[in-house]
C-alpha cells in the first residue's frame, strides 16, 4: 500500500511538532544552585549545608585514641598500636628523610641543611632526655607541633607519622650499638671486612 504525499507531509509535520515539544528552552535553564552561591530558601543565605553533628567521613573514624593521639587515658603510649614489621620500618625511613631530616638531619643529631643555613636547631634524638621518652611523645609532636616545630598533622597521615617514630627509634639504638647486637651471620661479615 502506498502512502499519499499529503499523509506523508502530515506525518512529517506531527514528528517535527513532537521533536520541537521536547527541546523547550526551560530545559537549558533549569533552576539549580551553584557551589558557594546564595540561597533564598535557608536563612543563613548559604547553598551548602553544614555537616549534621557527630558526621564522619569514611576512613576518617579515629576511634582508637591510642593510635591517633598518642595518649591513652592521658599518658603518652609506650609501645607501638601496630607491628613494627621491616616495611614499616622502609616507609618510615623515605618519610624521615622528607620531612624529619631537613632540620634533625639523617642520622638524628639535629645538624639538617636548614639548620646549616641559620635555622634554630633541634635537640639531638641521641640525648638521654629523648631516648627516654615514651613513643607517644614523638608521635605527638609530629601531630601537635613543640617549641620552634610546626605540627606536620595535615602533611604526614597517622600511620606515616608512627613509622617515622618507629624508625627514629632505629636511630637512637643504632647510635649506642655494639658488635654484640648484630646478628651472627651478619657480624662474621663486619668482622672479615676491612677497617676503614
Amino acid at each position: 500500500m502506498r502512502t499519499r504525499p499529503a499523509s506523508r507531509r502530515r506525518l512529517a509535520a506531527a514528528a517535527l511538532a513532537l521533536a520541537t515539544v521536547a527541546c523547550r528552552q526551560d530545559m537549558h535553564d533549569q533552576p539549580k544552585y551553584k557551589a558557594q552561591g546564595k540561597s533564598d530558601f535557608f536563612a543563613d543565605s548559604r547553598v551548602g549545608r553544614p555537616l549534621v553533628a557527630g558526621t564522619v567521613a569514611r576512613g576518617f573514624l579515629r576511634d582508637d585514641a591510642a593510635a591517633f593521639t598518642g595518649r591513652e587515658n592521658g599518658k603518652l603510649v609506650e609501645a607501638f598500636p601496630f607491628p613494627v614489621t621491616s616495611a614499616v620500618m622502609a616507609r618510615g625511613r623515605e618519610r624521615y628523610d622528607i620531612f624529619c631530616a631537613p632540620c634533625h638531619g639523617r642520622t638524628g643529631w639535629g645538624d639538617g641543611l636548614v639548620v646549616r643555613r641559620g635555622y634554630r636547631r633541634p635537640p639531638a634524638f641521641h640525648d638521654d632526655r629523648l631516648r627516654e621518652m615514651a613513643v607517644g611523645h614523638f608521635y605527638s609532636v609530629i601531630t601537635n607541633g613543640f617549641g620552634a616545630m610546626p605540627d606536620y598533622a595535615q602533611q604526614i597521615p597517622p600511620e606515616d607519622r608512627w613509622a617515622i617514630v618507629a624508625y627514629l627509634r632505629a636511630l637512637q639504638r643504632s647510635h649506642q650499638g655494639t658488635l654484640a647486637d648484630v646478628p651472627p651471620a651478619e657480624r662474621a661479615r663486619l668482622e672479615s671486612e676491612p677497617q676503614r
